[in-house]
């Protein structure tokens, strides 16, 4: 398991301490900070895109990686589905792909990391994006000498790691990066013996901010032709203040299914107002379900309310 850290780095005595693990690792390896993951894969990264760089922990890393051969297809985030995170719950999805690799690439072997994260942004660059990663490393399963199917998590903590200019599209990054024995926390990493393979845009996923939509239908029971005031209100998770707050100024339709049916019908769309609060009136007919129906935009998912009965007499 990869403990998260919630504090951007730690010393390099700690992190020397660390032990490197298989990319499919087993459940009982060695855990390590997430913030050392992230700074050695992005000391690595940077080495084989500038050249020679120098990671966290260390003042005299040398040389540049070789092209490791290995690449990413039929990547999945959550099954193809947008991603829905509220204010305080960890939300856990999956991400699937295939690796296809040179025969003499171990993807199981202790010193060989493998990953497929998420970022909005700039890669790498959190004053300019953000990253998102799982808990634990993905597993792994030979499908021939030369590819890998492999499976995965994307982990959030919405408390942590989200502000509200998340909700947008992220793309996913995946890389292999083979060590052969270099330690990634250690001083002087020679970038000339780390095979690193990585590829970019290999798919896009939305994160939408968690809805919640109420209705009340009063008076109750009512006698037929009186008039039925229905409230309501739309909020959405506002992850810069870790609340609920009102979602203003969104289409919402007021919906009504007779008593003993399935089927809801619209009866009339109204607006909420600056607070997310809903307000509108209708002539009693006859029994059944009010409910307030919200279709969703690119940032907040669609939302039901549970219909609330009123009886007509």
């Amino acid at each position: 398991m990869r403990i998260r850290a919630t504090v951007a780095a730690v010393t390099g005595a700690l992190a020397l301490s660390a032990l490197v693990v298989p990319a499919a690792q087993a459940a009982d390896a060695p855990s390590y900070g997430k913030a050392d993951v992230q700074a050695a894969v992005e000391a690595a990264r940077q080495a084989d895109v500038d050249g020679p760089a120098r990671s966290t922990f260390a003042a005299e890393d040398t040389g540049t990686p070789y092209a490791l051969d290995a690449t990413f297809s039929n990547v999945k985030v959550n099954n193809g589905k947008p991603i829905v995170v509220g204010t305080t719950n960890k939300v856990t999805v999956p991400v699937t792909y295939t690796v296809t690799h040179a025969a003499d690439v171990d993807l199981s072997a202790a010193d060989t990391w493998l990953d497929v994260e998420i970022y909005r942004g700039e890669f790498g660059d959190p004053e300019n994006g953000n990253s998102l990663i799982g808990d634990d490393w993905p597993v792994c399963t030979a499908a021939s000498a030369t590819v890998d199917t492999c499976k995965g998590t994307i982990d959030i903590f919405p408390a942590e790691e989200l502000t509200n200019a998340d909700a947008t599209t992220w793309k996913a990054f995946g890389y292999v990066i083979d060590w052969n024995d270099q330690d990634p926390f250690g001083e002087n990493i020679d970038f000339n013996k780390v095979g690193v393979a990585q590829q970019d845009a290999l798919a896009t996923t939305k994160l939408q901010r968690f809805s919640k939509l109420t209705v009340n239908a009063s008076p109750e029971p009512v006698k037929k032709g009186k008039t039925i005031t229905v409230t309501g209100k739309l909020t959405r998770a506002n992850w810069d203040l870790g609340s609920y707050k009102g979602y203003a100024n969104q289409s919402v339709k007021l919906q009504f299914r007779k008593k003993g049916s399935s089927t809801y019908t619209t009866l009339k769309t109204i607006k909420t107002n600056t607070y997310g609060d809903l307000k509108t009136t209708v002539t009693a007919s006859t029994d059944g379900y009010f409910r307030y129906r919200f279709e969703g935009t690119s940032t907040t998912p669609a939302v039901s309310a549970t219909g609330d009965f009123v009886d007509v007499q």
